[in-house]
């Protein structure tokens, strides 16, 4: 669990209802039905519009990582690959077989594998940043759905507020329904700004940091998996992965 995403969120709806009671606006005047379905309900088609339906998928099976981001200790992989090259060293490639069908990361277990078969180490480099790339590149469209959303629900905001106020110009002989009318117009910007600035962008820009730390950790693999390939003493390559910590 990620305890500085979940900080973060608590204290922006603390922000945004602490700060409405302080200026005395009261937390009803934050619920208006007409501006959520404008700004949420109006991004949320704009990024249907938008967006490829495999991307967009792939953006909600991500959202989870905000706080609860892939497992990761590249202490312990960079001991595993160790380990492997010292087995390779004693035994051959082929005698890390048996370490292939104990890793759960298929990632892992394919290049594990490729050193199994006795792939040429550019080869197999090739073929595996070519995965990282891809992958990245896709995980990075889906992150980018939530900078979409960001970008348009702040401009939604603005539509509801002047069709707020389109509905208070026409009641201005009724002068008693004037200051709620405009209250309830801006309640609509509130909804686009706040929910772009505290919500879609952070978790854009959060996703973004765990999608490039994900693909770093995967190019420390390949740099192990090439170096046992070609030899390279154990000590190192460990002393080559130790970078990837930093």
């Amino acid at each position: 669990m990620d305890k500085l995403s979940l900080t973060g969120i608590v204290l922006a709806l603390a922000a945004l209802v602490g700060g409405s009671v302080l200026k005395g606006a009261g937390i009803a005047s934050l619920w208006s039905p007409a501006a959520f379905v404008i700004v949420i309900i109006g991004t949320i088609a704009a990024i249907l519009l938008h967006t490829a339906p495999a991307v967009f998928k792939r953006a909600f099976q991500i959202v989870g990582w905000v706080f609860s981001p892939p497992a990761s200790d590249r202490e312990e992989l960079i001991n595993q690959i160790v380990e492997w090259s010292n087995i390779a060293r004693r035994q051959g490639l082929l005698g890390l077989e048996s370490q292939v069908t104990r890793q759960d990361d298929a990632f892992l277990r394919k290049g594990l594998q490729m050193l199994v078969d006795g792939v040429e180490p550019e080869q197999m480099r090739r073929m595996l940043e070519i995965e990282v790339e891809q992958q990245e590149k896709h995980d990075l469209a889906a992150a980018r759905v939530f900078e979409s959303m960001g970008i348009y629900a702040p401009t939604l905001g603005i539509i509801g507020a002047v069709l707020g106020l389109i509905a208070v110009m026409k009641n201005l002989a009724d002068p008693s329904k004037l200051g709620h009318g405009i209250a309830a117009a801006f309640t609509a910007t509130i909804y686009g700004i706040a929910s772009a600035n505290l919500l879609f962008l952070p978790i854009a820009a959060k996703l973004k940091s765990v999608i490039h730390g994900s693909s770093g950790e995967r190019e420390m693999i390949i740099e192990g998996l090439i170096a046992i390939a070609q030899g390279e003493n154990p000590r190192n390559i460990e002393s080559k992965l130790n970078g990837y910590l930093h």
